[in-house]
This record gives C-alpha cells, sequence and structure tokens, in this order.
C-alpha cells in the first residue's frame, strides 16, 4: 500500500480540532501528523511537517487561516489546503481560492461527504460543486459590477462621495464645492443610480472601501 496522505489540522478550538481528527483518521488514505491553534502554528508545523493536506480554518488568534494559506503556498506550492469554517459568505469562499486554497468545507454540513471530498482533493479529482461555483460567480459578477461603477463616476462625483465619507450634510458639501444644495441632491441621484445603492451609509461604506475618502 502507497504511503497515506499527511494531514496538519488548525484549529483554535479543541473539540473542532478532535471531530477533523475523528472524521480524517476513517479513512486509512489519510495520516494525521499534526494539530495548530493558529495560523502561525499553521506555518511553523508545515515547515515541521511537510503535509499534503491541511484543514485550516478561518478566524483565529495570532494569523488568521487565509493569511496562513497564503504564506504556505508561496513557499509550499505543492501543499494542499481546505479551509474549513462555520461561513458559506462568498467574499470567504472566493478570498480563499484567491490565497491558493484547493479546497472549502461547512462545518455544519454532513460530514458523511468529507472524506469523498478530501479523497478527490488529494488525488486531483475533485470537480467544483454547482453550489461552489455559483458563489464564485456571483462574488465576481459583483466585483466586475463594482469596477465598472466605479469607472462611471466623474470627478466631481468623486468629491461629493469625499465629503459624504465625512458625514457632511447636502448643505455642507453645497458650500465646500460652491455649488447649490439641488446640485448636490442630483449628484447624489445619480451616484445611488450608478452605484445600485439606497442610501448615504453605503455611499460612505463604497467611498472608504474604495479609497474614495481619502
Amino acid at each position: 500500500m502507497a504511503q497515506p496522505y499527511r494531514v496538519l489540522i488548525v484549529d483554535d478550538h479543541k473539540h473542532a480540532r478532535e471531530a477533523m481528527r475523528y472524521i480524517v483518521s476513517k479513512d486509512t488514505l489519510f495520516e494525521v501528523v499534526g494539530e495548530g491553534r493558529s495560523g502561525a502554528d499553521a506555518v511553523r508545523l508545515t515547515e515541521d511537517w511537510q503535509p499534503d493536506l491541511i484543514l485550516m480554518d478561518i478566524n483565529m488568534k495570532d494569523m488568521d487561516g487565509l493569511a496562513a494559506t497564503k504564506e504556505i503556498k508561496d513557499k509550499y506550492p505543492y501543499v494542499k489546503i481546505v479551509i474549513v469554517t462555520v461561513s458559506d459568505d462568498a467574499l470567504h469562499l472566493f478570498d480563499a481560492l484567491k490565497k491558493g486554497a484547493s479546497g472549502y468545507l461547512i462545518k455544519n454540513l454532513d460530514t458523511s461527504s468529507w472524506l469523498g471530498y478530501l479523497r478527490g482533493i488529494v488525488l486531483d479529482d475533485q470537480p467544483l460543486s454547482r453550489d461552489f461555483a455559483h458563489l464564485i460567480l456571483k462574488e465576481l459578477t459583483h466585483q466586475m459590477n463594482q469596477s465598472a461603477a466605479q469607472a462611471s463616476i466623474t470627478a466631481r462625483e468623486k468629491e461629493i462621495l469625499r465629503w459624504v465619507a465625512t458625514g457632511s450634510s447636502n448643505r455642507e458639501i453645497a458650500d465646500r464645492l460652491f455649488i447649490s444644495e439641488h446640485t448636490v441632491k442630483n449628484h447624489l441621484k445619480n451616484i445611488l443610480y450608478k452605484l445600485k445603492m439606497d442610501n448615504r451609509v453605503q455611499l460612505a461604506r463604497f467611498a472608504i472601501e474604495n479609497n474614495i475618502s481619502e
């Protein structure tokens, strides 16, 4: 029989590590060689144990799982990393792939499907699930739409956004830009329409996240 695939389990919760060890140990294809409690542990233990597969939690102290994934994949590109988390947020899914993760498992899913999924990962025979593909496509589409919307924002509209991000009222923005309050309102209507948003709070967040407020 060929050597089993070496598995490293990284999660800051003891019971979660124990549960993952129990699941993985059911299959002789895998051998758990170590456990860690943080992203920093994951990086260090990868150097020590040279695992083939890492089951990695996202939210951990010292260094989160996504940062650890990127650092490990930069140093050891052959290591396969599966993010294991309670969240099915599309942003987390997409970010995990960008950092180099090979897969994504949700903790509250039926664990009976884990071994088949992990076998597919290490044997390079794991098709992308429809749900996973849909979430990735959704996030890609959102990012493309946001990029296109930002590109359509004029220089004057960016000025308006900068002041919106500071909490300024329409009157205050009008005074600072030497335009009428009515003109400010029209600009805001155009910006809201372009960005498909509903209110000033969303505009302020958009301005901050896209460095328009600087």
